[in-house]
C-alpha cells in the first residue's frame, strides 16, 4: 500500500496550561514534584484557582501530540487520533491540530459532549516539571477513535504511554499494534513517565507482547522498566523488548540502539528552564530523521538539537523559525 503517512499517533488530547512556580508552592498545595499525577476535575479547579497569579500560556498537547507537531515542524506528515469534547476548548484543540498541519479524527460533527481535557504544567526554577492532569473525556479514548485506513497508510505507528492508565486505551494501544503489524506498519511506543512503568507494568508488557520495532524512554523509566540500578544492564536488557531504542539522559545525552550497534549521543551544552517537552520533541524529531532518509545516528542528533532547543525555553513547542535555524545549523 502506498504510504501517506510518516507516523500515525494514538495518544491522549490534552490542553496544556503552563505555570512557572516555586518548589514551596507545589509543597505547599501537596503537589508531587517532578511526576505526572492524575487528578479529579475538583481537585484541578482548585489548582487553577491557586495558580491565578502565575505565567500561564495555552496550547494544544499530550505527550503524542507534541511529537506530532514537532514531526510536521520539520517536515514530515503525520496523522493523530484522539479524543476531545464538543466545548470550547475541544475546537481549540482540533483548530491548533490544523494549524501546525497534522490530520486527525477530529471534526465538528463527530465530538461528544463532556470535558475537553487539561495539564496544568507546572515548571520550577530548577527547570523540573511537574504535571497535574485532569483527563476528561480523553479517558475513553478507544478503539472507536483508530482511523484503519489511515493508520494502513502510514509507515510508523507512534503509541503514547499514557494510554495504559484506562482499560479503554490499554485495548486501544494492544488492537493499533496489532492492526500496524497486520499491514506492515512499524511500531514506536514511548513510556511517557516513569510511573506509568511503576503503576502499569502489567499493562505496558501487553502492549510491548513479543518486542516493538522503536522504544522511547528516559534513564529513570528504563532502569525501572527493567529493575535495574546500572543503565548498561538497562540497556541490555530493553533488547529482549525493542528491536531498537532511545535512552534520553538528559545532560548526559542519549544512548540510541538501532539494531546492532550502541551509539553514544552527546547533549548540546544549555540552560535549562524548562524541560516539559523535551521527550517529546526528541521523538518527534526522531521520528522525523528516521523517515527522511537518516541513520539512526544522524536523526538522534537532530533530535539532541532540537531538544536542547526546547528545554531552554518555556513550553513544549519550537516556533517554524527556530526549527529552520536547527536544518540549517546541521545540513546548511
Amino acid at each position: 500500500m502506498q504510504k501517506v503517512y510518516d507516523v500515525y499517533g494514538i495518544g491522549n488530547a490534552l490542553v496544556d496550561m503552563e505555570f512557572e512556580v516555586s518548589s514551596e508552592f507545589l509543597h505547599e498545595n501537596n503537589v508531587e514534584k517532578g511526576t505526572m499525577t492524575l487528578v479529579d476535575e475538583k481537585r484541578q479547579n482548585e489548582l487553577i484557582s491557586a495558580l491565578s497569579k502565575h505565567v500561564t500560556k495555552k496550547q494544544s498537547g499530550g505527550s503524542a501530540a507534541n511529537t506530532m507537531i514537532a514531526l510536521s515542524q520539520f517536515g514530515g506528515k503525520g496523522f493523530y487520533s484522539c479524543k476531545v469534547a464538543n466545548d470550547e476548548l475541544g475546537d481549540f484543540y482540533m483548530n491548533d491540530l490544523r494549524e501546525a498541519n497534522v490530520d486527525c479524527n477530529l471534526q465538528e460533527d463527530n465530538r461528544e459532549s463532556g470535558e475537553t481535557g487539561k495539564c496544568l504544567v507546572m515548571v520550577t526554577p530548577d527547570a523540573d516539571r511537574t504535571m497535574n492532569t485532569f483527563l476528561g473525556i480523553t479517558s475513553s479514548f478507544s478503539e472507536s477513535e483508530i482511523v484503519e485506513s489511515a493508520l494502513k497508510s502510514s509507515e510508523w505507528l507512534y503509541i503514547e504511554g499514557y494510554l495504559v492508565t484506562s482499560e479503554d486505551g490499554l485495548r486501544a494501544m494492544i488492537q493499533a499494534k496489532k492492526m500496524a503489524e497486520r499491514n506492515g506498519v512499524k511500531t514506536a511506543l514511548t513510556f511517557s513517565d516513569p510511573n506509568m512503568v511503576k503503576f502499569f507494568r502489567e499493562g505496558m508488557d501487553q502492549v510491548i507482547g513479543a518486542s516493538v520495532d522503536l522504544l522511547f524512554c528516559n534513564e529513570d523509566e528504563a532502569l525501572a522498566y527493567t529493575q535495574t540500578d546500572h543503565i548498561k544492564a538497562a540497556r541490555e536488557l530493553l533488547k529482549k523488548d525493542a528491536k531498537t531504542f532511545v535512552i534520553t539522559m538528559g545532560k548526559n545525552g542519549a544512548i540510541v540502539f538501532d539494531g546492532d550497534t550502541f551509539i553514544d549521543i552527546e547533549a548540546y551544552p544549555v540552560k535549562a528552564i524548562d524541560t516539559n517537552g523535551a521527550g517529546d520533541m526528541f521523538a518527534g524529531a526522531f521520528l522525523y530523521g528516521i523517515t527522511h532518509g537518516h541513520t539512526y545516528a544522524q536523526a538522534a542528533k537532530i533530535a539532541s538539537l532540537a531538544s536542547s532547543k526546547i528545554v531552554s525555553k518555556f513550553g513544549p513547542r519550537l516556533t517554524q523559525v527556530e526549527v529552520q535555524k536547527i536544518i540549517a545549523e546541521l545540513f546548511g
